[in-house]
């Protein structure tokens, strides 16, 4: 952090020394971006950049000056039809738009925040040349400059793509998403119908709230609960599971090894969401696994010990919460098995033959070799997966939505929060946004989801590097 806010501080400290020391060209260049380029000879270069700061300036002028003046308000004129009795037709008012007042002033302010980055740039590159002629020293031409981003500067060549769809299709979503939370967006403040406002901390407030007609702090505290404890069981589960699952199918004593490896391979070739419709239809209520249970005996003899209710007509695999909880689990690791299997069989295969004949001359057991050998090895090169893969469930989507689609929760004060207890944080984003049109409680939820992500991931790795060990596996 420290190193972070010192290269923030030495790179406005050379921006000032750029202005206090630069000659007419360089300072010239605070007024015209291009004019630094211009005084070196380099004109298409000046061209460019002059190009750009008058693209900025119109665009501004002409289009986000007029939603960045309606930003503080998000709009105050509400759509209006009215009838002409002279045309016998209804006109409607020039009316605001909230969403795109909010939308396009994200926009407007990230181009002017990459326009003064752009700016500063500018300036501390024109003082740049100005050393190389005051030394000098050859000042490239534009046609050097291009074969460079092929050559010496192909990294900035590769990088400039994915970092404009990065800025484009992550952080203006993201920035936009927290925007919303501080509003009152949701099917009440529909645009253009509706116009939504700025309500500060409100939002936030509510998830943490619990009454007879908020409850949002309630279901909340249980979902995150079952969040967390699902991002951990299904990681190591399936991790621990295709670990095993490896040193089976690779042991000396095993036969057909091509046969079992290919048996769980081939489960990865059909689509993970055929499969999970598949099995959701397979152990609901009315399925051929409660239709073997019933005819078996099954469902018969849990009512009598009472595992299930007298009521009901098969066992609840997936619609009521502490069965579906358990069948969430199992389900995933049977998913999720054979790819950690496949991960795991190539780790092995590394690991240093020395250690382990010495294991076993030293008299060391299976077990032992596996817990003192096998394991920190594995955490040793899976470490950076392992943390991304808890990260990946605690937005996994698909294996909750799919297996639990249908549920309905028995419980009122969830149902009063658009909630069910076997959601995850971004299941219950969704069901807020998709199906109630909630907006500003979902950008809340998505907000701490990405909060809990980045504490995770920052932890973890932040541990991972402190303890660092690869000395002790070569």
């Amino acid at each position: 952090m420290k190193n972070f806010f010192n290269g923030i501080k030495n790179y406005f400290k050379e921006f000032g020394t750029a202005v206090a020391k630069g000659d007419f060209w360089t300072k010239s260049s605070l007024l015209i971006m291009g004019m630094g380029y211009f005084g070196r000879g380099q004109i298409i270069k000046g061209i460019l950049m002059t190009l750009i700061e008058i693209g900025v300036i119109l665009f501004t002028a002409l289009f986000s000056l007029p939603y960045l003046a309606k930003f503080g308000t998000l709009g105050t004129v509400q759509r209006e039809e009215v009838f002409d009795a002279a045309t016998m037709t209804k006109t409607v008012n020039d009316y605001d738009n909230s969403l795109l007042i909010l939308l396009f002033s994200v926009v407007g302010i990230l181009v002017l925040v990459a326009f003064v980055l752009l700016y500063i740039n500018n300036i501390k590159k024109a003082y740049e040349l100005q050393a190389l002629k005051e030394n000098g020293k050859h000042i490239n031409s534009f046609v050097e400059d291009v074969k460079s981003l092929f050559n010496g500067n192909f990294h900035i060549t590769l990088l400039t793509l994915p970092a404009i769809g990065v800025l484009v299709f992550t952080i203006v979503p993201l920035i936009f998403m927290i925007c919303v939370a501080f509003t009152n967006y949701d099917k009440a403040h529909q645009p253009p119908t509706y116009l939504f406002t700025w309500v500060g901390l409100q939002n936030f407030k509510t998830l943490f709230t619990n009454s007879i007609t908020v409850s949002f702090g309630y279901a909340f505290a249980r979902i995150l609960a079952w969040t967390l404890i699902w991002a951990v069981l299904a990681t190591f589960t399936t991790y621990i599971g295709g670990i095993l699952l490896a040193k089976f199918i690779n042991n000396e004593r095993t036969k057909c090894k091509k046969l079992w490896r290919t048996l769980f391979v081939v489960t990865i070739a059909i689509p993970q969401f055929v499969t999970l419709l598949l099995i959701n239809k397979m152990f609901s209520d009315n399925g051929i696994v409660n239709g073997l249970m019933n005819q078996w005996g099954v469902v018969d003899a849990f009512k009598e010990v009472g595992i299930i209710a007298q009521g009901q007509n098969g066992i609840p695999f997936l619609s009521q919460p502490g069965w579906a909880h358990v069948m969430i689990i199992l389900i995933n690791i049977w998913v999720g098995v054979p790819y950690q299997m496949l991960v795991a069989t190539g780790i092995l295969m590394n690991i240093p033959n020395d250690q382990l004949e010495s294991a076993k001359i030293d008299g060391a057991t299976e077990f032992q070799i596996f817990w003192k050998i096998t394991m920190p090895y594995m955490l040793f090169i899976t470490g950076p997966s392992l943390i991304t893969s808890i990260v990946s469930n605690i937005n996994n989507f698909n294996v909750i939505y799919l297996l639990t689609n249908g549920y309905t929760t028995p419980n009122p004060t969830m149902a009063n929060s658009q909630a069910k207890e076997i959601d995850l944080l971004v299941t219950w984003l969704f069901t807020l946004t998709n199906d109630n049109s909630n907006f500003k409680m979902a950008s809340v939820i998505g907000i701490c989801v990405f909060i809990i992500s980045a504490a995770i991931t920052l932890i973890g790795f932040t541990n991972m590097i402190k303890g660092d060990k690869e000395e002790e596996f070569q």
